[in-house]
């Protein structure tokens, strides 16, 4: 994904003379979701990125570096891409070479300490998720239930189901998450 989606997303938003609520009527997404998602306080969930994307009618390449896939079967540490980073704190890195190939999207997600603690605000998507704390305390929102993981622990749930996650302390959090769909595998449709 672009590093900046939410910057995108407001200039295509600005260059269609849109309003948040034009997009917000569109996509049965909250204002304040998307203005959060502007102002890259919030992540958003690939299909829910698809609906953005239709309502400002743009191709959802619009919004993402496509990431190239290689042939080799082990990806060394000094070899993993960028994938993107979301709001100046949350970077995640491809740990694939098939990205275009696999079913699953797996991903080194590190989010650094922010100085004031916003809510995360839930969203869900088709697939599941699962998610392997490797340092630091993550603090994962699945529904109305919330979980601190702490490095060893994991979950595993459905991405229908909403959810999200955070980093509420004044530390670095890693953490391994999978994913499914990838969307990056090549299907041949387009929105």
């Amino acid at each position: 994904m672009n590093k900046n989606i939410g910057e995108l997303i407001k200039q295509k938003r600005t260059e269609n003379k849109m309003t948040l609520k034009d997009i917000s009527e569109a996509t049965d997404l909250s204002i304040g979701f998307l203005s959060q998602l502007e102002r890259g306080l919030t992540s958003i969930a690939q299909d829910t990125l698809k609906k953005v994307a239709k309502a400002l009618n743009v191709e959802m390449t619009y919004f993402m570096d496509q990431p190239k896939s290689k042939e080799k079967v082990v990806l060394r540490s000094y070899e993993k891409e960028i994938l993107r980073i979301e709001g100046g704190s949350i970077i995640e890195y491809l740990m694939t070479n098939m990205v275009t190939q696999a079913e699953m999207l797996p991903k080194l997600v590190e989010i650094l300490p922010q100085k004031e603690v916003e809510e995360s605000l839930t969203y869900s998507h088709e697939g599941e998720e699962f998610v392997y704390v490797l340092e630091g305390i993550l603090t994962l929102k699945v529904e109305n239930e919330v979980y601190d993981l702490y490095p060893g622990d994991c979950a595993h749930y459905l991405s229908t189901r909403a959810h999200n996650w955070s980093n509420q302390t004044n530390k670095v959090v890693k953490f391994i998450t999978i994913n499914t769909p990838n969307l990056f595998k090549e299907t041949g449709e387009t929105i």
